[in-house]
Protein backbone atom coordinates (compact mmCIF):
# COMPACT_ATOMS: atom_id res chain seq x y z
CA UNK A 1 0.00 0.00 0.00
CA UNK A 2 1.31 3.87 -1.00
CA UNK A 3 0.16 6.53 -1.98
CA UNK A 4 1.67 7.94 -5.58
CA UNK A 5 1.58 11.16 -6.75
CA UNK A 6 -0.32 11.60 -10.29
CA UNK A 7 -1.24 14.50 -12.91
CA UNK A 8 -4.79 15.13 -12.56
CA UNK A 9 -7.17 14.86 -16.13
CA UNK A 10 -6.95 17.84 -17.62
CA UNK A 11 -10.88 18.09 -17.62
CA UNK A 12 -11.71 16.41 -14.68
CA UNK A 13 -14.41 18.87 -12.91
CA UNK A 14 -16.41 18.38 -16.29
CA UNK A 15 -15.65 14.05 -16.08
CA UNK A 16 -16.80 13.38 -12.59
CA UNK A 17 -19.74 15.92 -13.14
CA UNK A 18 -21.04 14.16 -16.05
CA UNK A 19 -21.20 11.30 -13.60
CA UNK A 20 -23.08 13.05 -10.75
CA UNK A 21 -20.34 14.23 -8.55
CA UNK A 22 -21.15 18.07 -8.58
CA UNK A 23 -20.27 18.51 -5.38
CA UNK A 24 -16.49 17.65 -6.45
CA UNK A 25 -15.05 21.35 -4.97
CA UNK A 26 -15.42 22.94 -1.41
CA UNK A 27 -14.52 25.40 -0.32
CA UNK A 28 -12.19 26.02 -3.64
CA UNK A 29 -10.57 23.09 -3.00
CA UNK A 30 -11.07 19.63 -4.71
CA UNK A 31 -12.79 17.31 -2.37
CA UNK A 32 -12.52 14.87 -5.53
CA UNK A 33 -8.50 14.78 -5.37
CA UNK A 34 -6.85 12.79 -8.20
CA UNK A 35 -3.86 14.45 -7.85
CA UNK A 36 -2.78 10.97 -6.25
CA UNK A 37 -3.84 7.31 -5.45
CA UNK A 38 -3.68 4.73 -3.30
CA UNK A 39 -2.13 1.76 -4.69
CA UNK A 40 -3.00 -2.08 -3.24
CA UNK A 41 -1.15 -5.00 -3.63
CA UNK A 42 -4.27 -7.94 -4.49
CA UNK A 43 -2.69 -9.34 -0.89
CA UNK A 44 -3.99 -6.45 0.95
CA UNK A 45 -7.45 -6.56 -1.06
CA UNK A 46 -7.71 -9.74 0.16
CA UNK A 47 -6.91 -8.93 3.76
CA UNK A 48 -9.78 -6.21 3.11
CA UNK A 49 -12.08 -7.89 2.25
CA UNK A 50 -12.00 -10.64 4.68
CA UNK A 51 -11.90 -7.94 7.61
CA UNK A 52 -15.33 -6.64 5.80
CA UNK A 53 -16.82 -10.05 5.90
CA UNK A 54 -15.48 -11.17 9.41
CA UNK A 55 -17.12 -7.42 11.07
CA UNK A 56 -20.19 -8.05 8.86
CA UNK A 57 -20.82 -11.20 10.44
CA UNK A 58 -19.70 -10.05 14.11
CA UNK A 59 -22.57 -7.25 13.85
CA UNK A 60 -25.22 -9.44 12.61
CA UNK A 61 -24.39 -11.43 15.68
CA UNK A 62 -24.65 -8.25 17.80
CA UNK A 63 -28.08 -7.01 16.70
CA UNK A 64 -29.13 -10.50 18.03
CA UNK A 65 -27.56 -10.27 20.65
CA UNK A 66 -29.17 -6.64 21.80
CA UNK A 67 -32.57 -7.76 20.64
CA UNK A 68 -31.72 -11.09 22.64
CA UNK A 69 -30.71 -9.22 26.00
CA UNK A 70 -32.66 -5.89 25.40
CA UNK A 71 -30.08 -4.01 25.51
CA UNK A 72 -31.85 -0.93 23.73
CA UNK A 73 -30.79 1.62 26.16
CA UNK A 74 -27.94 1.35 25.42
CA UNK A 75 -28.46 2.71 21.70
CA UNK A 76 -30.74 5.41 22.88
CA UNK A 77 -33.64 3.79 21.49
CA UNK A 78 -37.09 5.19 22.75
CA UNK A 79 -39.09 1.96 24.08
CA UNK A 80 -41.43 2.48 21.82
CA UNK A 81 -39.66 2.23 18.78
CA UNK A 82 -38.14 -1.66 20.34
CA UNK A 83 -40.80 -3.83 18.76
CA UNK A 84 -40.83 -2.16 15.28
CA UNK A 85 -36.96 -2.68 15.51
CA UNK A 86 -37.49 -6.85 16.18
CA UNK A 87 -40.47 -7.28 13.72
CA UNK A 88 -38.03 -5.65 11.01
CA UNK A 89 -35.20 -8.36 12.38
CA UNK A 90 -37.55 -11.19 12.76
CA UNK A 91 -39.30 -10.62 9.54
CA UNK A 92 -35.97 -10.26 7.86
CA UNK A 93 -36.43 -7.06 6.25
CA UNK A 94 -33.91 -6.33 3.34
CA UNK A 95 -30.52 -4.17 4.13
CA UNK A 96 -29.49 -2.85 0.97
CA UNK A 97 -26.08 -1.07 1.93
CA UNK A 98 -23.53 -0.19 4.50
CA UNK A 99 -20.05 0.95 4.87
CA UNK A 100 -17.11 -0.03 7.86
CA UNK A 101 -14.82 2.88 7.93
CA UNK A 102 -11.33 1.25 8.59
CA UNK A 103 -7.69 2.12 9.83
CA UNK A 104 -5.35 0.36 7.44
CA UNK A 105 -1.57 0.64 6.84
CA UNK A 106 -1.00 -2.19 4.50
CA UNK A 107 0.76 -4.59 7.24
CA UNK A 108 -1.46 -4.34 10.17
CA UNK A 109 -4.74 -5.95 10.45
CA UNK A 110 -7.48 -3.22 9.58
CA UNK A 111 -9.12 -1.68 12.26
CA UNK A 112 -12.95 -0.64 12.23
CA UNK A 113 -13.30 2.93 13.49
CA UNK A 114 -17.19 3.12 12.77
CA UNK A 115 -19.82 1.70 10.92
CA UNK A 116 -21.95 3.94 8.98
CA UNK A 117 -24.90 1.09 8.29
CA UNK A 118 -27.90 3.75 8.26
CA UNK A 119 -26.99 6.61 5.88
CA UNK A 120 -23.41 5.97 4.73
CA UNK A 121 -22.42 8.58 1.55
CA UNK A 122 -19.38 8.62 -0.61
CA UNK A 123 -20.65 6.26 -2.79
CA UNK A 124 -21.29 8.08 -6.29
CA UNK A 125 -17.49 8.50 -5.85
CA UNK A 126 -16.44 5.21 -4.86
CA UNK A 127 -18.85 2.89 -7.02
CA UNK A 128 -19.32 5.05 -10.12
CA UNK A 129 -16.45 8.13 -10.17
CA UNK A 130 -13.29 6.44 -9.36
CA UNK A 131 -14.19 3.20 -11.85
CA UNK A 132 -14.50 5.95 -14.72
CA UNK A 133 -11.33 7.78 -13.67
CA UNK A 134 -9.36 4.24 -13.84
CA UNK A 135 -10.60 3.43 -16.89
CA UNK A 136 -9.30 6.87 -18.11
CA UNK A 137 -5.65 6.15 -16.50
CA UNK A 138 -5.51 2.92 -17.04
CA UNK A 139 -7.77 1.06 -19.63
CA UNK A 140 -6.46 -2.28 -18.32
CA UNK A 141 -5.85 -1.01 -14.65
CA UNK A 142 -7.81 -2.60 -12.10
CA UNK A 143 -9.69 -1.87 -8.74
CA UNK A 144 -11.85 -3.16 -5.94
CA UNK A 145 -14.97 -1.77 -7.16
CA UNK A 146 -17.87 -4.02 -8.04
CA UNK A 147 -20.22 -1.56 -6.61
CA UNK A 148 -22.44 -0.90 -8.88
CA UNK A 149 -23.51 -4.32 -9.76
CA UNK A 150 -23.88 -5.16 -6.09
CA UNK A 151 -26.51 -2.53 -5.96
CA UNK A 152 -28.28 -3.52 -8.77
CA UNK A 153 -28.42 -7.28 -7.36
CA UNK A 154 -29.73 -5.91 -4.28
CA UNK A 155 -32.72 -4.19 -5.87
CA UNK A 156 -33.27 -7.25 -7.08
CA UNK A 157 -33.76 -8.85 -3.85
CA UNK A 158 -35.46 -6.38 -2.67
CA UNK A 159 -37.87 -6.56 -5.37
CA UNK A 160 -38.04 -10.51 -4.35
CA UNK A 161 -38.90 -9.88 -0.84
CA UNK A 162 -41.42 -7.60 -1.62
CA UNK A 163 -42.18 -6.71 -4.64
CA UNK A 164 -44.10 -2.70 -4.90
CA UNK A 165 -43.07 0.82 -5.71
CA UNK A 166 -40.34 2.52 -3.62
CA UNK A 167 -39.92 6.17 -2.72
CA UNK A 168 -36.78 7.65 -2.54
CA UNK A 169 -36.17 10.89 -0.04
CA UNK A 170 -33.35 13.38 1.06
CA UNK A 171 -33.21 16.35 2.40
CA UNK A 172 -34.43 19.50 0.41
CA UNK A 173 -31.04 21.73 -0.77
CA UNK A 174 -28.09 19.25 -0.02
CA UNK A 175 -26.99 18.15 -3.36
CA UNK A 176 -24.41 15.06 -1.81
CA UNK A 177 -27.56 13.68 -0.21
CA UNK A 178 -29.61 14.03 -3.50
CA UNK A 179 -27.37 12.79 -5.43
CA UNK A 180 -26.34 10.02 -3.73
CA UNK A 181 -30.10 9.05 -3.50
CA UNK A 182 -31.02 9.54 -7.29
CA UNK A 183 -27.71 7.21 -7.78
CA UNK A 184 -29.18 4.98 -5.97
CA UNK A 185 -32.80 5.08 -7.36
CA UNK A 186 -30.78 4.70 -10.78
CA UNK A 187 -30.00 1.28 -9.58
CA UNK A 188 -33.07 0.46 -8.36
CA UNK A 189 -34.78 1.06 -11.43
CA UNK A 190 -31.62 -1.06 -13.59
CA UNK A 191 -33.73 -3.39 -10.85
CA UNK A 192 -36.91 -3.07 -12.56
CA UNK A 193 -38.28 -1.63 -9.78
CA UNK A 194 -40.80 1.36 -10.18
CA UNK A 195 -39.11 4.57 -8.37
CA UNK A 196 -40.43 7.90 -7.26
CA UNK A 197 -38.79 10.67 -5.63
CA UNK A 198 -39.45 13.50 -3.29
CA UNK A 199 -38.22 15.44 -0.49
CA UNK A 200 -38.38 14.07 2.92
CA UNK A 201 -39.78 17.99 3.57
CA UNK A 202 -42.61 16.48 1.33
CA UNK A 203 -43.78 13.82 3.15
CA UNK A 204 -47.31 13.82 3.75
CA UNK A 205 -49.64 12.06 6.92
CA UNK A 206 -53.02 11.06 6.18
CA UNK A 207 -54.53 11.26 9.61
CA UNK A 208 -57.60 9.02 9.26
CA UNK A 209 -56.15 6.37 7.13
CA UNK A 210 -52.64 6.69 9.01
CA UNK A 211 -50.83 6.59 6.04
CA UNK A 212 -47.68 7.95 4.62
CA UNK A 213 -47.89 9.80 1.45
CA UNK A 214 -46.42 11.52 -1.53
CA UNK A 215 -47.22 15.40 -2.66
CA UNK A 216 -49.05 13.62 -5.37
CA UNK A 217 -51.71 11.60 -2.79
CA UNK A 218 -49.88 8.89 -3.76
CA UNK A 219 -49.45 6.02 -0.81
CA UNK A 220 -45.96 5.45 0.13
CA UNK A 221 -45.54 1.74 0.49
CA UNK A 222 -41.88 1.33 0.97
CA UNK A 223 -39.54 4.56 1.59
CA UNK A 224 -35.71 4.49 0.80
CA UNK A 225 -34.91 7.98 3.54
CA UNK A 226 -31.39 9.42 3.56
CA UNK A 227 -32.26 10.91 6.70
CA UNK A 228 -30.90 9.22 10.11
CA UNK A 229 -33.34 6.64 11.75
CA UNK A 230 -31.67 8.53 15.45
CA UNK A 231 -33.20 11.82 14.06
CA UNK A 232 -37.09 9.97 12.80
CA UNK A 233 -37.31 8.97 16.59
CA UNK A 234 -36.75 11.86 18.09
CA UNK A 235 -38.88 13.89 15.51
CA UNK A 236 -42.70 14.43 16.76
CA UNK A 237 -43.89 13.73 13.04
CA UNK A 238 -41.41 10.55 13.15
CA UNK A 239 -43.85 9.13 15.37
CA UNK A 240 -45.96 8.66 12.90
CA UNK A 241 -44.14 5.55 11.78
CA UNK A 242 -45.28 3.22 14.64
CA UNK A 243 -48.94 3.90 13.02
CA UNK A 244 -48.04 3.18 9.31
CA UNK A 245 -47.84 0.15 7.46
CA UNK A 246 -44.76 1.42 5.41
CA UNK A 247 -41.52 -0.44 5.29
CA UNK A 248 -38.29 1.15 5.40
CA UNK A 249 -34.86 1.20 4.04
CA UNK A 250 -32.89 1.08 5.68
CA UNK A 251 -34.80 -1.56 7.61
CA UNK A 252 -35.12 -0.36 11.70
CA UNK A 253 -33.23 -2.65 12.79
CA UNK A 254 -30.33 -1.08 11.50
CA UNK A 255 -30.88 1.69 14.83
CA UNK A 256 -28.73 -0.67 16.29
CA UNK A 257 -25.74 -0.77 13.99
CA UNK A 258 -26.16 2.88 13.05
CA UNK A 259 -25.03 3.81 16.95
CA UNK A 260 -21.33 4.04 17.81
CA UNK A 261 -22.72 2.13 21.01
CA UNK A 262 -21.49 -0.97 19.10
CA UNK A 263 -18.18 -0.13 19.20
CA UNK A 264 -17.54 -1.04 23.26
CA UNK A 265 -20.25 -4.05 22.94
CA UNK A 266 -18.11 -5.96 19.96
CA UNK A 267 -15.26 -5.45 22.11
CA UNK A 268 -16.94 -7.82 24.60
CA UNK A 269 -17.93 -9.93 22.23
CA UNK A 270 -14.72 -10.27 20.43
CA UNK A 271 -12.66 -9.57 22.07
CA UNK A 272 -9.58 -11.52 20.16
CA UNK A 273 -10.27 -10.02 16.72
CA UNK A 274 -7.68 -8.56 14.70
CA UNK A 275 -10.30 -5.92 13.33
CA UNK A 276 -11.36 -4.11 16.64
CA UNK A 277 -9.71 -1.64 18.97
CA UNK A 278 -10.52 -2.31 22.34
CA UNK A 279 -13.84 0.20 23.09
CA UNK A 280 -15.70 0.68 26.27
CA UNK A 281 -18.69 3.36 27.55
CA UNK A 282 -16.31 4.14 30.54
CA UNK A 283 -13.55 6.50 30.53
CA UNK A 284 -10.42 4.43 30.25
CA UNK A 285 -8.00 5.13 33.25
CA UNK A 286 -5.07 5.53 30.61
CA UNK A 287 -3.91 5.67 27.43
CA UNK A 288 -4.30 6.84 23.95
CA UNK A 289 -8.07 6.74 23.30
CA UNK A 290 -10.80 8.81 21.29
CA UNK A 291 -14.18 10.11 22.59
CA UNK A 292 -16.70 9.33 20.39
CA UNK A 293 -20.75 10.90 20.83
CA UNK A 294 -22.59 7.76 19.77
CA UNK A 295 -24.81 9.48 17.43
CA UNK A 296 -21.43 12.15 16.08
CA UNK A 297 -21.82 12.35 11.89
CA UNK A 298 -18.74 13.45 9.85
CA UNK A 299 -15.96 13.22 12.25
CA UNK A 300 -17.90 16.02 14.46
CA UNK A 301 -17.71 16.19 18.65
CA UNK A 302 -14.25 14.11 18.46
CA UNK A 303 -11.44 14.05 21.41
CA UNK A 304 -8.19 13.01 20.63
CA UNK A 305 -7.02 11.94 23.75
CA UNK A 306 -3.10 11.07 24.30
CA UNK A 307 -1.31 10.60 28.03
CA UNK A 308 -4.78 12.23 29.91
CA UNK A 309 -4.20 15.18 27.55
CA UNK A 310 -6.43 16.56 24.34
CA UNK A 311 -4.33 16.77 21.64
CA UNK A 312 -6.94 16.94 18.95
CA UNK A 313 -11.32 18.51 19.37
CA UNK A 314 -13.46 18.60 16.76
CA UNK A 315 -16.56 20.79 16.77
CA UNK A 316 -20.20 20.41 16.46
CA UNK A 317 -23.89 19.71 17.13
CA UNK A 318 -23.60 16.33 18.51
CA UNK A 319 -21.79 16.49 21.59
CA UNK A 320 -24.61 16.17 25.13
CA UNK A 321 -21.36 15.26 27.14
CA UNK A 322 -23.18 11.96 28.21
CA UNK A 323 -24.09 9.84 25.24
CA UNK A 324 -20.26 8.55 24.67
CA UNK A 325 -18.01 5.79 24.47
CA UNK A 326 -14.28 5.63 24.03
CA UNK A 327 -11.99 3.32 21.87
CA UNK A 328 -8.63 3.07 21.80
CA UNK A 329 -6.55 5.08 19.10
CA UNK A 330 -5.80 3.73 16.23
CA UNK A 331 -2.25 3.30 14.70
CA UNK A 332 -2.87 5.61 12.01
CA UNK A 333 -0.25 6.02 9.31
CA UNK A 334 0.54 8.90 7.92
CA UNK A 335 1.39 8.77 3.48
CA UNK A 336 2.80 12.00 2.72
CA UNK A 337 1.49 13.58 5.49
CA UNK A 338 -2.26 12.55 5.28
CA UNK A 339 -3.94 9.92 7.09
CA UNK A 340 -6.38 7.56 4.52
CA UNK A 341 -9.34 6.15 5.82
CA UNK A 342 -10.46 3.30 3.94
CA UNK A 343 -14.04 3.01 3.58
CA UNK A 344 -15.00 -0.86 2.91
CA UNK A 345 -18.26 -0.80 1.45
CA UNK A 346 -21.19 -3.97 2.06
CA UNK A 347 -23.69 -4.00 -0.04
CA UNK A 348 -26.49 -6.95 0.38
CA UNK A 349 -23.90 -9.14 2.63
CA UNK A 350 -21.33 -8.88 -0.15
CA UNK A 351 -17.57 -6.80 0.47
CA UNK A 352 -17.48 -4.82 -2.94
CA UNK A 353 -15.50 -1.95 -2.91
CA UNK A 354 -13.73 0.39 -1.05
CA UNK A 355 -13.30 4.43 -1.03
CA UNK A 356 -10.61 6.78 0.94
CA UNK A 357 -11.12 9.62 2.39
CA UNK A 358 -8.13 11.50 3.74
CA UNK A 359 -6.66 14.29 5.49
CA UNK A 360 -3.73 15.85 7.30
CA UNK A 361 -5.20 14.98 10.81
CA UNK A 362 -6.49 12.35 12.31
CA UNK A 363 -10.10 13.20 12.40
CA UNK A 364 -11.60 12.15 8.78
CA UNK A 365 -14.32 15.07 8.80
CA UNK A 366 -16.82 16.47 5.74
CA UNK A 367 -14.22 18.15 3.66
CA UNK A 368 -12.04 15.33 4.21
CA UNK A 369 -10.87 14.76 0.24
CA UNK A 370 -11.75 11.50 -1.42
CA UNK A 371 -8.51 9.89 -3.66
CA UNK A 372 -9.07 7.26 -5.67
CA UNK A 373 -7.53 4.21 -5.60
CA UNK A 374 -5.83 0.75 -7.78
CA UNK A 375 -4.63 -2.33 -7.25
CA UNK A 376 -1.09 -3.06 -8.44
CA UNK A 377 -0.20 -4.60 -11.35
Amino acid sequence: MHREPIAPRPDWQARVEKYGLHFHTLRDEPYWDESACYVFSRFEIDTLERATYALHEMCMQLVQHVIDERLFGLFLIPPEFEDLIVRSWDGDEPSVYGRFDLAFNGLDPPKLLEYNADTPTALVEASVAQWHWLKDVDANGDQFNSIHERLIEAWQAVKAHDNCPIHFAALKGIVEDYITVEYLRDTAIQAGIQTTYLDVEDIGWDRNRKRFLDRAGTLIQRLFKLYPWEWVVRDEFGQNVLAAPTRWMEPPWKMILSSKSILPLLHQMFPNSPFLLPAWFDRPAGGDYVRKPVHAREGANIQVVRGGEVVLETEGPYDDGKAVVYQQLAPLKAFDGRYPIIGSWVVNGWACGIGIREDDSLVTQNTSRFVPHRMAD
